[in-house]
């Protein structure tokens, strides 16, 4: 056996994978990878979307979907569990007993029942006590159901895990849940300060130390600032927003919102900032790309606000079909803010990706954003749900080129310092080293790749 193949691996546990929405995991994945991280991804299910992004395609590890483990018949399942009872009687009983009285759990957010959960951990324990299963550490994005089955698989092998708490996931699961979870894990990891506070609040003291915030990164070389000698837009662009033809630099300024059509990114809040906008003699153009429940709401309310010649909502794209349209853009707007039930973002990627390719943002105060986008300096922020807030400080923007291009210049400057994906995934690999090489050295096993 080859030195490589000897090494640990990772395995990434993760809700749903590939998904459009979830580019940060990917280029997390990648960079890992680049840094010679070996990885083995246990997606639970396979979203099948129409869209996918292009580099999918060069991630190398394998993909294990537990989403099929359900679906075999109940003497396979049945199978499954004896083979684990009869492996580690005790952690098997264990573990169950556990998940027999923490029936809060399925009353908190989860896309699938705790003993969905169950049944797929103990598949996965199966996987992990094979002599040739290479994962000595599991990985989990989201607090909910893969921390859940991350947990369950420790309980049942003594494997190490650790997990990324990221936005619903966090505040919506069950607070004991949220305890046992961080009490069981290795580390802890979440992606601003806001999200920080409250792991802190709810963690025992002794737990605090393995709480670590990481910023997701984001690829300063593909994400950049729009070259001198490159043409603002292409004949397409202009069609998918509904530029009207125009002499060259006549175009009224671009308003760019990228986002699931999902209620917690307040596109209501922007398109109807937009009417304000039109209503004050302003001129310019709003592009929202993006799929979602909301899309039929949102071109109904644009159409009553007569905003048909304003805005536009092109669908969902790829990232790197997205790039460019950041790069044409004047401004990127977004109006987050928390949802009654507790819905919200951290610092949202999208907000990251247009700050790195020079654009000053107009969002609100909601969650981790002012972590990002400090105001009159890298763009400018208006309170959650404040629609005339937010369309007054569009307007800054609009009247105001010499801003644009200052707080454009400081917002890519903020991500090259603060939001770099190459630190990141630095910092992951750490994490991952100290919990398998703790583990390695015990056992007399090789330690991780890298």
């Amino acid at each position: 056996m080859s030195a490589p193949q000897r090494h640990v691996a990772v395995g990434y546990l993760l809700r749903s994978y590939p998904r459009l929405s979830q580019t940060f995991v990917l280029h997390e994945i990648l960079a890992l990878e680049r840094l010679g991280v070996r990885l083995r991804l246990l997606p639970i299910t396979d979203p099948r979307e129409p869209v996918q992004q292009a580099q999918v395609a060069e991630v190398r590890a394998p993909v294990q979907y537990l989403e099929g483990v359900l679906r075999r018949p109940r003497s396979a399942i049945a199978a499954d569990h004896l083979r684990a009872a009869i492996a580690a009687p005790r952690r098997y009983a264990a573990a169950l007993a556990y998940l027999l009285r923490s029936r809060a759990i399925d009353q908190g957010y989860t896309a699938g029942s705790r003993f969905a959960c169950w049944h797929q951990a103990v598949h996965l324990a199966g996987q992990l006590r094979r002599p040739d299963c290479p994962i000595g550490h599991l990985h989990a994005h989201f607090a909910h159901d893969p921390t859940l089955i991350a947990q369950l698989a420790q309980m049942l092998t003594g494997i190490s895990f650790s997990f990324t708490a990221h936005a619903r996931d966090l505040f919506q699961i069950p607070r004991q849940a949220l305890i046992d979870r961080i009490n069981a894990a290795s580390a802890v990891v979440t992606c601003c300060a806001a999200n920080l506070a409250y792991l802190e609040q709810v963690t025992p003291a002794a737990q605090r130390g393995k709480i670590r915030l990481i910023y997701h990164g984001v690829n300063l070389e593909g994400f950049r600032p729009r070259a001198a000698s490159q043409a603002p837009e292409t004949e397409s662009m202009q069609a998918e927003i509904g530029a009207r033809p125009a002499p060259p630099g006549s175009e009224p300024p671009l308003i760019l919102s990228v986002g699931r059509l999902v209620e917690k990114k307040g596109f209501p809040d922007l398109v109807r900032a937009c009417a304000a906008l039109k209503r004050s003699g302003r001129r310019f153009r709003c592009a929202i790309y993006g799929d979602g429940p909301l899309r039929a709401e949102l071109a109904a309310l644009a159409g009553e606000l007569d905003l048909a010649a304003e805005l536009s909502l092109p669908g969902e794209r790829p990232q790197h079909e997205l790039i460019p349209i950041f790069q044409a853009a004047d401004i990127f707007a977004l109006a987050p803010f928390v949802t009654d039930d507790g819905d919200r973002d951290g610092v949202p990627n999208v907000l990251v990706e247009a700050m790195a390719c020079g654009l000053p943002v107009v969002s609100t105060r909601a969650a981790g954003i002012p972590e990002l986008v400090r105001h009159d300096h890298n763009g400018l922020l208006a309170e959650p749900r404040d629609v005339g807030g937010l369309a007054a400080q569009l307007g800054r923007l609009l009247d105001d080129a010499g801003a644009r291009a200052r707080m454009g210049a400081a917002a890519r400057a903020t991500v090259a310092e603060q939001f770099d994906l190459r630190v990141a995934a630095r910092q992951l690999a750490g994490l991952f080293e100290d919990a398998i090489g703790g583990g390695a050295r015990a056992a007399g096993r090789p330690q991780l790749a890298r």
